[in-house]
């Protein structure tokens, strides 16, 4: 029965997980929020009022509807919202096809750019790819910029016949992968990109080495002074947190940032603090029900176990029957 349960159990939370997780892009999504994220990563944008970016975002930015794997980002397929919203028509007589996917990897489930959007340059004629990855905490298997490189060099790489065609490469586009890290040891911020080391000699070679851009932003539990240098890291740790009430959040917003708290937005702050709550008493109730029913096998009363408990002999009596947490 215990197994049963754990099993329940553990498919209950990967749902909530999932969805909590969808919900965290749905809030970064908003084009408000991403505008802060670029005025800080962005070099053609640095320092630029967020207001005055929000124009730039094309369109509404794909929330995971486009796939990462080889040969599959840029796959058409005309009944996919990815393709309707990026696909172009033709160019130089070949069809553009659209920002999307579908790939089943055997370990880990469809593999997704968590957002996606062109960012149109000033110039009002020149765009960028950007990329937006969260994650709440740092890989232990692989290292995360290792996943970053990829990412960039997808986003790359899949242009081809899109953004351009044949061989003028001299149309690709450049592309940012920005990556949020959550529960990291310190706050920090590391731009990656291409350099040029001429080993013999210094010929020019023509070309672009802003091409290939990725930013590691890392978040820190604690919750940041509001200070220039940890501005953008303030704003997505309150985003972010686990520990803040949704009142808290949405004050943060608009009284430090002066981010209009639309409807859209209070809705996903709400949905994603009650399911992140879910979550940890979902947790929490898993854990109580192993103990107690650790301690009934161990030949433990019912009254011994409902004062550590601190539940009543009839939760006890439930929980011990039933193999499922009974919350109070």
């Amino acid at each position: 029965m215990l197994i049963d349960t754990e099993i329940k159990s553990a498919v209950n939370a990967a749902d909530a997980e999932a969805q909590y997780d969808e919900k965290v892009k749905r809030l970064l999504g908003n084009k408000i929020i991403l505008a802060h994220i670029l005025a800080k990563t962005v070099d053609e944008f640095l320092g630029m009022d967020p207001k005055d970016i929000v124009p730039y975002i094309e369109r509404d930015p794909l929330i995971s509807a486009v796939l990462v794997e080889p040969g599959l980002t840029n796959a058409s397929d005309r009944s996919s919202a990815g393709v309707k919203a990026l696909a172009g028509s033709r160019k130089d007589g070949q069809r553009i096809v659209g920002l999307n996917t579908e790939n089943a990897e055997i370990n880990e489930g469809l593999i997704r750019f968590d957002i996606i959007f062109y960012l149109r340059m000033k110039d009002g004629i020149s765009k960028v790819i950007i990329n937006l990855e969260a994650q709440k905490d740092e890989p232990t298997r692989y290292h995360l910029l290792n996943r970053a490189v990829f990412y960039a060099c997808r986003l790359i790489s899949s242009q081809k016949e899109r953004d351009f065609v044949g061989t003028n490469y001299n149309d690709i586009r450049r592309v940012y992968s920005i990556w949020i890290c959550m529960n990291m040891d310190e706050n920090s911020m590391s731009y990656v990109h291409l350099m040029k080391d001429d080993l013999l000699g210094h010929y020019p070679w023509k070309g672009d080495l802003d091409l290939l851009n990725m930013v590691m932003i890392g978040i820190a539990n604690e919750l940041s002074e509001h200070d220039e240098a940890y501005e953008l890291h303030r704003l997505l740790s309150a985003l972010l947190s686990e520990d803040l009430s949704v009142n808290e959040k949405l004050r943060i917003m608009e009284t430090e940032y002066d981010i209009p708290v639309s409807d859209k937005i209070r809705k996903d702050v709400n949905e994603m603090c009650n399911l992140g709550q879910g979550i940890r008493e979902s947790g929490e109730a898993i854990g109580e029900a192993k103990m107690i029913l650790s301690m009934h096998e161990k030949g433990y009363t019912l009254e011994q176990i409902a004062d550590v408990a601190e539940k009543t002999r009839e939760q006890i009596e439930a929980i011990i029957e039933m193999g499922e947490p009974v919350l109070a």
